[in-house]
């Protein structure tokens, strides 16, 4: 059986951003794959007391810095978004309901969302940039906010939400292989050695 690193993800996490640019890297060297888990983010904070650290002035200020570092080693584009924090639900749900119904489109979703959050810096808090963001992605804006609105997919995000942290997952982004759990970014060289 091929092996597989479960990544739990959230796109208003600049740190999930740059993960999900360099997992598909590792994951093909290793000969695995990705088991994408969208989650929300805001719910495993609620749960488990935890915050984003851009919460904490010093520890924010850090942070940006860190994550300029580690995109110029990466070689991806990153800027901090000027709309920060981002309400992700619609989002999240909008993730999921791809994965549940057309699982092809995920992916190309997901990166539509991460480059508008975290390149171009545009407000994904305002309906109508999130609809040209889809829009110009291929996507029909109306149609993904029906299925962001489908019970059984709200219903599955609180189900992967509430396993996730079940697990042990306090942020993201969260990475398993097997029962070895490994959180953010920078911990991506663990998941490698792990998948090896």
């Amino acid at each position: 059986m091929t092996r597989a690193v479960e990544f739990y993800f959230d796109v208003g996490s600049p740190a999930a951003y740059l993960a999900w640019t360099q997992l598909p890297k590792i994951v093909q060297q290793a000969g695995c794959e990705i088991e994408y888990r969208p989650f929300l983010l805001g719910g495993v904070f609620q749960a488990t007391g935890n915050r984003s650290p851009m919460e904490v002035p010093a520890k924010g200020q850090y942070m940006q810095d860190d994550l300029q570092r580690f995109a110029r080693r990466y070689g991806v584009p990153f800027r901090h978004n000027p709309h920060f924090p981002i309400n992700t639900l619609t989002l999240m749900r909008g993730a999921l309901g791809l994965q549940m119904r057309e699982p092809q489109r995920m992916v190309p979703y997901v990166d539509a969302v991460y480059r508008a959050i975290w390149v171009d810096g545009k407000n994904m808090n305002d309906p109508a940039t999130v609809a040209g963001v889809l829009q110009q992605a291929g996507f029909d804006p109306e149609k993904l906010l029906a299925l962001a609105q489908d019970p059984a997919v709200k219903d599955e995000l609180k189900v992967v939400t509430q396993e996730a942290v079940a697990r042990g997952a306090f942020g993201a982004p969260t990475f398993f292989v097997g029962d070895q759990m490994f959180w953010g970014q920078d911990r991506l060289d663990f998941v490698k050695e792990a998948l090896g």
